[in-house]
């Protein structure tokens, strides 16, 4: 809403052109995932969420990586990284074994077949990311974009939210 009813509750209405940005950013989170799925699952058969925790895991040591540093590596809560690690077991795309420092926990590693999912999809999300985000940008526009993000973020921060 755009000023009705003024300030009423103390409520700071979003100006005309604050509303046209966020329904802009609204449509842009909810489609960019929609378009990374599609081409995921065009090119290895595997969604956004898998991509980034196969990717997660790859950048990982040899012997794998626990599934809390995962969580807290992907800032996702640990139940969802729990229940996508359960899915992709079953897909036969990673392996979950005690860990081998302290026995406590679970190391997860990639199966010879998340790995060839992985070299399948990247090329293709590298240059969708590229074509989609950084290729319509100057750089002073990149680094602009970068700037603003980080202090959304930190303002979710401070608030608790993130």
């Amino acid at each position: 809403m755009t000023g009705q009813g003024g300030a009423a509750g103390g409520t700071r209405w979003l100006s005309t052109e604050e509303q046209h940005l966020w329904l802009e950013l609204r449509e842009f989170l909810s489609g960019m995932p929609r378009v990374i799925d599609r081409q995921l699952s065009r090119d290895s058969d595997v969604s956004g969420g898998e991509y980034a925790v196969l990717a997660a895991i790859s950048e990982a040591p040899a012997e794998g990586v626990r599934s809390g540093d995962l969580a807290a590596i992907l800032a996702w809560e640990k139940s969802r990284v729990s229940h996508l690690l359960r899915r992709m077991e079953s897909k036969g795309l990673v392996v979950r074994c005690a860990a081998s420092a302290d026995g406590r926990g679970q190391e997860i590693s990639l199966t010879e077949a998340a790995w060839a999912a992985v070299r399948a999809a990247a090329p293709g999300h590298v240059g969708l990311v590229r074509e989609t985000v950084f290729d319509p940008l100057a750089p002073a526009e990149l680094a602009q974009l970068r700037a603003s993000l980080q202090k959304i973020r930190a303002a979710a921060v401070d608030k608790g939210l993130w």
